[in-house]
């Protein structure tokens, strides 16, 4: 197997784990692999891609209010940052969201 075949395979594995839900060591015994080799090629992935983006790119946002206060929610502050989770929120993209803010505030 070359270099790139195995990199896409452990991205592949990566993202099942990530929708997974489960923690590290749970997916690797389902999976029948180490927890240190997952955790060893998801830093080396995403730290690569991490170091390959240099440039800064801004996105707008827009805030609109919500017509009923009844929704119930809590608020996650990292650092300055500070997200909204509302209930049914999708646990493996909220891990991502704060994994990023951590890493800019």
């Amino acid at each position: 197997m070359d270099k790139n075949q195995l990199r896409r395979e452990w991205e592949q594995r990566i993202a099942d784990y990530r929708a997974s839900g489960l923690t590290r060591a749970q997916w690797c015994r389902q999976n029948g692999l180490k927890d240190h080799q997952l955790k060893y090629w998801i830093k080396r992935i995403e730290g690569s891609t991490a170091q390959s983006k240099s440039s800064t790119t801004w996105t707008s946002v827009v805030m609109v209010d919500s017509p009923s206060h009844e929704e119930s929610f809590i608020q996650v502050k990292i650092g300055g940052c500070s997200i909204e989770v509302k209930q049914g929120f999708n646990p493996s993209l909220f891990a991502d969201v704060v994994k990023v803010l951590k890493s800019l505030c």
